[in-house]
């Protein structure tokens, strides 16, 4: 090593680096954008990079609410299990997000469980005495998390009034609707969603079956409405997705 490294031990070294990779990839979340450098430093020394392999559990139902989660890489699904044990998923995360927040509203235990849905999912975990110090230095941190938190729960009352009211149909549509509005691009006047999403992982987010899903979806497409492989949906007009 030369340079800055040239005086220091091994061990500092791959601190160093491990600490720079963590403020690196904590940067590039938006909800820290009002931190300032030293409290983005402290923030990357009291976090823990952790990889998860796919069908890795991340916390279960009934665990001590002690962390909060960043989501670098992968995706990470959020759900529950019903009395008779059938899984109930609530959400599925994309890079850039946060979970395991509700322990900032007194959360004691876990009433849902994060599993890791992809190979490679990395995370920064942090303590949430932690976070709760740094958000009492700097209000801003306070202000966002609690919208986020706001922003979830109107997010589960839209799914909620979703499942009483609509049918199946409708339910599929829109969340193809909301991947749409929150993980999309354009190519020309199309919609293009990546989507790594199985049609069991869509019936489980609609509560409906993964026939219906499959159904509702060769419709769509036999209508030009949509065209879907196994990877991405491409929506042709969305104000006509209907």
């Amino acid at each position: 090593m030369v340079g800055i490294y040239e005086h220091l031990s091994t061990s500092n070294i791959i601190f160093i680096m491990a600490t720079n990779t963590k403020f690196w990839y904590l940067e590039n979340f938006i909800l820290f954008s009002c931190l300032s450098k030293d409290e983005m430093g402290d923030l990357a020394q009291k976090t823990t990079m952790r990889n998860c392999s796919r069908d890795k559990f991340i916390y279960f139902p009934d665990e001590p609410s002690r962390n909060i989660y960043f989501l670098k890489e992968g995706r990470v699904k959020i759900g529950s299990y019903s009395e008779d044990g059938k899984e109930i998923i609530k959400t599925i995360l994309q890079p850039g997000e946060i979970f395991g927040e509700l322990s900032i509203t007194g959360e004691e235990k876990r009433n849902d469980f994060a599993q890791a849905i992809d190979d490679n999912v990395m995370i920064c975990v942090m303590n949430m005495k932690d976070m709760e110090e740094l958000m009492e230095k700097n209000t801003k941190l306070g202000m966002r998390l609690t919208k986020l938190i706001g922003f979830r729960l109107r997010k589960v009352e839209r799914r909620l009034e979703s499942l009483i009211f609509k049918d199946a149909r409708t339910r599929i549509v829109d969340l193809i609707k909301d991947m749409a509005t929150e993980d999309s691009k354009m190519v020309g006047t199309e919609t293009l969603i990546m989507n790594n999403l199985t049609h069991q992982d869509m019936a489980k987010l609609t509560a409906t079956s993964r026939q219906t899903v499959t159904t509702v979806l060769n419709e769509l497409r036999e209508k030009n409405l949509i065209y879907f492989d196994r990877k991405r949906i491409l929506i042709r007009d969305i104000g006509k997705l209907i």
